[in-house]
């Protein structure tokens, strides 16, 4: 199986209105169907019908455990550095940032949504920069914006089909 990329996500949230008011006003998804339990949205300038489904299972559901079988986060690629200071902005006004870093492939930082799921948001860096060495470390924005600007872009926003 050649995978190109991850078509769309899924989640089981408490309640629909509270997800989508957090994924269409922090993230900037626009809801495409919206049925009794269950929202379709779309990120911006996506050509799928929906990347992430939100289904309804009620406030007293329990939440994300650590440690135990299931998903541990979804990573979303941005197309830029400068994609990645705004979004990490809103996500700072919300206090849902959990962490940042640098994993030498690419810059991200970490979220979780009202229900506590986590998230990544994620910048490539560029391939012909990797050095080889995998790692991670703490992230430093400064120090990527200076090396390689704010509207460099890389990833899917360049062309590349995974």
């Amino acid at each position: 199986m050649a995978v190109r990329r991850l078509n769309h996500a899924v989640l089981y949230v408490r309640d629909t209105d509270v997800a989508v008011e957090f994924y269409t006003h922090t993230l900037g998804f626009e809801v495409t169907a919206a049925h009794p339990g269950a929202v379709f949205l779309k990120a911006a300038g996506s050509a799928n019908d929906h990347d992430l489904g939100l289904f309804a299972v009620g406030a007293g559901a329990a939440g994300p455990t650590r440690g135990q079988v299931g998903l541990y986060h979804l990573a979303w690629e941005v197309g830029t550095l400068g994609e990645l200071l705004d979004v990490g902005a809103r996500l700072q006004e919300r206090g849902a940032i959990v962490g940042a870093t640098d994993h030498h492939v690419s810059t991200s930082i970490y979220a979780k949504d009202p229900d506590g799921i986590e998230f990544e948001v994620m910048w490539r860096v560029p391939a012909e920069d990797w050095d080889g060495e995998a790692r991670n470390r703490q992230l430093d924005l400064e120090a990527a914006v200076a090396r390689w600007g704010t509207d460099r872009a890389t990833g899917a926003a360049a062309g590349s089909s995974t």
